[in-house]
């Protein structure tokens, strides 16, 4: 009874199975069950123990019937009454606990009187040893033992559902900034350029959403859908091509994120929000970065969209070690090479090499230890590290 599933056994429950319900039941209050069933077997093994006795007396006297008595009946108990059902019962609990569920609810029911005068009294001695008695068991898993069962459930869910299942729960541990476009990529067009350069820029967008700005890009003026490029362009007037005017109407509001908000949350703002993407600040109002809705989606189902960025690999293999953009996410380079790198601190792997080198390093060739990993930069380009060689450390 004890060595039941108990989530598999709410599942029977669930769908009507009868031993299932019945064992529910029982399981539901463990001191009555405890002691229904070892009231049974202290009984049988008290009055086996006597009658043992009585015969072995009979037949060899005194001494030798107590001696031969206690040996042979615990053997017996202990091979036939103990170890091996028991272990059987370890190994295919639903096959004892279910059948015998019919029988221990009337007897629970019988020996009720038994039963509350032997709980009465362990529980008042539990009470003053400190223990509560009233505590239950919920059964509740937290998030971490969530992610264990799904991780051991081996072959009873499929690898990649159980994949997904896991980047779901991942997605409560993650924040927007794990995963958003910074700033410095952000595809963006200032309005207040020659309408010509917002022409050429437009057409040579790879996305389909761009943001608008002007002058600076902390001053965001709306984010545009390529498709109402209709209601501002005249291809007929090559002078002003763009009705800036027209332009900026055509563009949605922006929608704002807080840095820090979970993933999980950010995902359900958008669906109650009814918009697919979002420009991530900070306290003072400076853009951080973008995310998409379509970004915290290839969380959980992998990349699904391709795009001309992606084109280029952010990291390569050469020979035993790999070439990585100083832009990549540490969260995909511990996803694509299976690597610990913390996770806690910067999100690129140009973040991270900086925090630990406290500054900028002088120039190319510089190499630096982080846990088990080794890392040499390979170019740097505006005050950021462009590329890096990163490899496991040989000793």
């Amino acid at each position: 009874m004890m060595a039941l599933n108990r989530y598999r056994l709410k599942h029977l429950k669930a769908q009507g199975h009868r031993g299932a319900r019945k064992a529910s039941r029982l399981i539901a209050r463990p001191d009555r069950l405890l002691g229904l069933i070892l009231i049974g077997n202290n009984l049988v093994n008290f009055a086996a123990a006597s009658l043992a006795t009585i015969i072995c007396v009979k037949l060899f006297g005194d001494v030798r019937g107590s001696v031969i008595a206690t040996i042979s009946l615990t053997a017996v108990v202990l091979i036939f009454a103990e170890v091996t059902p028991k272990t059987f019962a370890a190994l295919y609990p639903e096959k004892i606990a279910f059948p015998a569920s019919y029988i221990l609810q009337p007897l629970q029911i019988l020996l009720y009187p038994f039963i509350w005068l032997t709980n009465w009294i362990s529980n008042s001695l539990i009470k003053i040893v400190g223990g509560d008695t009233e505590s239950r068991d919920t059964d509740s898993l937290s998030f971490e033992e969530l992610r264990t069962l799904v991780r051991e459930s081996g072959s009873q869910i499929p690898i990649r559902p159980r994949g997904m299942l896991m980047n779901i729960l991942d997605l409560e541990t993650m924040e927007v900034e794990d995963i958003m476009i910074p700033r410095n990529e952000i595809y963006a067009i200032d309005v207040n350029e020659e309408p010509q350069v917002i022409f050429d820029k437009l057409r040579a967008s790879e996305y389909t959403r761009v943001i608008l700005y002007r002058e600076q890009l902390d001053d965001i003026v709306g984010v545009l859908h390529l498709r109402n490029t209709t209601r501002f362009m005249d291809l007929e007037n090559p002078e002003n091509i763009i009705d800036k005017r027209a332009l900026i109407e055509a563009a949605a509001e922006p929608y704002f994120v807080p840095e820090g908000t979970a993933l999980h949350t950010q995902l359900t703002n958008f669906q109650n929000a009814k918009r697919r993407i979002g420009v991530v600040v900070d306290e003072y109002g400076v853009v951080l970065g973008l995310i998409a809705i379509e970004d915290i989606l290839e969380e959980i189902v992998g990349n699904y969209t391709t795009n001309f960025a992606e084109q280029f690999a952010d990291i390569t293999q050469q020979d035993e070690h790999y070439i990585i953009n100083g832009s990549t996410m540490i969260r995909d380079i511990n996803k694509t090479l299976e690597w610990q790198l913390p996770l806690d601190g910067p999100k690129t792997i140009n973040g991270l090499l900086l925090e630990r080198l406290e500054g900028f390093p002088d120039g190319s060739g510089v190499s630096l230890l982080i846990d088990n990993y080794l890392f040499e930069i390979l170019d740097l380009q505006d005050n950021r590290i462009h590329s890096v060689r990163a490899q496991l450390s040989p000793t």
